[in-house]
Order: structure tokens, then sequence, then C-alpha cells
């Protein structure tokens, strides 16, 4: 603790205090066996999310989910007074300092995603969606879509399985997009009060079109079928856009690694960074240009962070390649085996390009189990790292499947894992996991063009933070407290002044405050 701030904070600056805490909502619970419990919905009942609303000079909103009892649970604050507590752990906000603007949270529409929903009632669907999307919910603002199959789909397919058709003139899309993600997107847009933006990936081409003849495994994309992909690529928007369904990003692959591991085990497909450079540089960026879809960004890599910044580094040096790309794509699976400063050295590097962060999910090691319902230490991995990454550049967090079973799949290569919100369609119900509290925490409350702000974390050993200036003037922080103690926190704001709240012990906590 700086004690010579504490003492200057403390004679000069009004501190809150509790004017009323309710628990927000009505999360129905039921334990599994786990740390913590889920949050029960079915086709008649849901918990909602709290809405911050005007709030006057002098007010803030504190909302906190525990391990113990609480989900969003709802605390009214107002100034007044002068700290008496010298024990305090200290946060400071500096909103002169300010970073990178904030694309916004989301999830994927992946096949299994969308079989699961269909296995609702049609009410039970739309309490679902709107968890995720609508103003009762913690409103995700991107969205996830395969470019054809993943692994998270019930068999290995793509758009044009018919060999030697260089035309693209069998391209069709499959009932899995008819039934299964196209109207649980539209549906999702209809209860969103903002457009949903969308991004898309690929995991693999066409097995005719690969070096191995397969859908997965060790192979690349032959060169003579360089221009022939990108056209793929334009079939696909052109017939999502069929749909009213328009996307504002795109990366060329899903994992480009992965299909450089011999008997990698689902869809996927090798690239080197210099592969990828010239195929977005002399094909899929001057086509989507020529085909009236040039405002779609390119986002290279989709990966881990630990090939950065060589991999964008290789691909921005290509002069044609550099037009096109405006940013990096990467996932969290490999981040125990690079420090978060990979980030902020390709930030430093390319100022102009953002970071956005596109899957992650838990259970996805071989030691873990694949769905474990009401864990809290997979809200508190989730929370850690979305902190990390935003405090290291990244723009936005995105979630891998928005809906499983309770096996983790469907998957047709049995790569079951966990995900935010878990259905049992035998009941007609499904069951809000922590993750999705922990998503809410951020997607709920900061919006998109929100600014990220400066923010010092003194005790930062099980203290985590992160805070951003919104839109509409308000402020908004984020504190993880991953220790065995409740923590006094003294937070301060350069122009708003200080207060004092308290983060119990193994909680997110976000507070909004004019």
């Amino acid at each position: 603790m700086n004690m010579g701030k504490l003492h200057f904070y403390w004679i000069t600056l009004p501190i809150i205090i509790f004017h009323q805490a309710v628990l927000a909502n009505n999360c129905i619970p039921r334990h599994y066996g786990k740390s913590s419990f889920v949050c029960v919905c079915n086709a008649t009942y849901c918990d909602s999310a709290p809405i911050v609303g005007d709030l006057a000079a002098g007010q803030a909103t504190l909302i906190t989910s525990t391990r113990a009892d609480a989900r969003f649970r709802v605390t009214n604050l107002t100034f007044a007074g002068f700290s008496n507590s010298l024990l305090a752990d200290e946060i400071f906000i500096d909103a002169s300092v300010q970073y990178q603007k904030i694309m916004g949270f989301g999830g994927a529409f992946t096949d299994a995603s969308g079989i699961n929903i269909a296995k609702l009632s049609v009410l039970a669907q739309q309490n679902l969606l709107k968890s995720y999307f609508s103003t009762d919910g913690i409103e995700y603002g991107l969205g996830r879509v395969p470019i054809g199959g993943s692994d998270f789909s019930t068999r290995a397919y793509t758009y044009d399985d018919f060999p030697g058709d260089d035309s693209l003139s069998n391209f069709s899309l499959t009932r899995e997009d008819l039934f299964f993600k196209i109207p649980y997107i539209s549906w999702a847009q209809s209860l969103s009060s903002k457009p949903i933006k969308l991004f898309a990936s690929p995991w693999s081409a066409p097995a005719w079109m690969k070096s191995n003849g397969k859908l997965y495994g060790k192979g690349y994309l032959l060169q003579e079928y360089y221009q022939v992909w990108a056209d793929y690529f334009i079939r696909f928007f052109e017939e999502y856009k069929t749909h009213n369904l328009t996307f504002f990003a795109v990366s060329p692959q899903n994992e480009p690694m992965d299909g450089n591991i011999p008997d990698f085990p689902f869809n996927c497909m090798g690239w080197t960074a210099e592969q990828q450079s010239n195929f977005i540089g002399l094909n899929l960026g001057p086509t989507l240009e020529t085909k009236g879809f040039a405002s779609i960004k390119i986002m290279v890599m989709d990966d881990q962070r630990i090939l950065l910044p060589k991999w964008a580094e290789t691909v921005l040096a290509h002069p044609e390649a550099k037009k096109y790309v405006a940013g990096v794509a990467v996932h969290w699976y490999g981040d125990l085996l690079s420090p978060p400063m990979a980030l902020t050295s390709f930030h430093e590097k390319f100022p102009n390009h953002f970071i956005l962060a596109t899957e992650a999910c838990e259970g996805d090691k071989p030691w873990q189990k694949a769905v474990s319902l009401g864990s809290w230490e997979r809200l508190e991995s989730y929370a850690h790292n979305i902190i990390e990454d935003l405090n290291h550049w990244v723009t936005g967090w995105v979630d891998w499947n928005l809906v499983l079973d309770e096996k983790g799949g469907p998957n047709w290569s049995g790569n079951f894992v966990d995900s935010p919100i878990i259905i049992n369609n035998i009941l007609d119900e499904f069951y809000k996991q922590p993750m999705y509290y922990g998503m809410g925490h951020f997607s709920k409350y900061i919006p998109e063009d929100s600014v990220r702000i400066g923010v010092t974390v003194i005790d930062g050993s099980d203290l985590f933070g992160t805070a951003f200036l919104r839109p509409d003037g308000k402020r908004t922080i984020v504190i993880l407290n991953r220790s065995k103690e409740d923590k006094l926190i003294r937070l301060v704001d350069h122009d708003r002044g200080s207060l004092e709240i308290t983060c119990p012990t193994r909680s997110l906590s976000t507070m909004v405050y004019g």
C-alpha cells in the first residue's frame, strides 16, 4: 500500500457508503457437487441481467457475482463522508490515459450450438437467446460463424464436396446452415437492441483441394486452388447475404498450425505465414474487393498468441497482403506458453491493426472433465484471461460454442468441451454456468466503442482489474478477487473522487458510475 497516496485521498476525497443491496433477478440455483452452482432456466422462467440506468452525479451501481451465493447482485451506492479505512487495497483509475477502443464480446454460432438449441421448446429457445442477446440478457454484440463444418458438427463436410468442381457449380449451403445456424443468428439479431457483428472462419477447404485429400490430418491447400478457394469465400458471403446476414470480418483459416500436425483428428488445414500472406495478397483480398465485399476486414492468424509477433510480421511484410489485413485474431489455448506481452509487442509494431480474441473454452485439456456444472474456477479462468487480454490491447473477447449438451457436444471427433450454457433437452431446461455470468460482467457493461483507460491495482497478487470510459460518459471497472478473503477496496478515480467497496472472497464485480 502506498501510504503517501493513501493520506492524500483520505483527507481530500469523498467515499461511497452502501445505500441498498438486493439480489437481482432471482437466479434459481442448482448444485451439482462442484465449487458453485448453475442457474436453471426453462420455457416459463429465466433470470435476467440487471440494467444500469441513468446515474446522477455521485451515484454508482455495483454488480457482484460470488462463488458462495450471488449472481449479478446489485448494490446502489452514493457518495458521502470521508475515508477512515487504513487497511483497504487501492485501485487507481485515470481516464486521461486512454488505450484501445472495444469491439465487443460474444460467442460462436456452431452447428452444435444450433442443434442443441433446436432440442428445446420454442419458449425455452427464446429465453436462451434472450439470455445472450437481448437487453434482458448479457447483450453479446459479436458472433463467430464457421464457414462449413467444424469438429462441433455431427459430420465432416464442406459446401462443395464434389472433386474437380473448379467452377464451384455444386456449391451450396447445407442443412446445418439452413436449420441450425441462419435461423438462430437471425433470431438473435431480432432480439438485440444493436446490430450483432458477425465474423467467419473456415476449418478446411474441400478435401479435393488439399494435399492429403482429407478434411483432417496434415494437409495444405494446393496452390492451384488458391483462387478457387478465394471464390469459395465469396460464394459463402453471397449465400448468407440472401438471408440478410452480412459479415464485418473474416479470417482465412481457423488455427492454421493444426493442419501442420500429423494425424490431427478433426477439420483443419495447414498454412505457413508465408503461404497465408500470398493467399491474402494475391487472391482473397483482391477477390473480396472486386466482388463487392471490400468492407469485410481480414484478420490473420486466428491461432495461439505464441505465434506473435512473428506471424503478423511475415504477413504484413508482403506489400499486397498488407493492403488488406486489418487485424490479428488470437485463441487462448496456448496462453500458458506465451506471456501477454506478445500482444503488446504486436500492438507496438502494428498500432493501426486490432487484436481480437476469437476462441476460448474450458474442459479442452485431456486431463479435464469436459462439462463441469457449477465450476467457479472456470469463471475465474475466463475473467482473468479477459482482463489480461484487455489490458494488453485486445479489442474484444469471443467465447467458443454458445450452447452444448451435458456431454459437451455434439462433436463428430469426440472433442467434447464446456460451454457457458448447457442444455438438458429431456427436462426442457438449460443451465447458466458461472462462465456465463463471467462473460456478462464484461459484455453487458462494457458496450461497443468503450475506450480502455488507465488502471493501477496496488495489490495485484490475487486482485485484477480493468477499466473503461463508455460512449455514454459513464465509467466501468471490472474487479476479480481470486483470494480466500474479502477485500476492502478503495477505488480512486482521478476525476470523480474515491469510494470504498467490499469485493467478497472468490468474486467478480463490475461497477458502473457516472
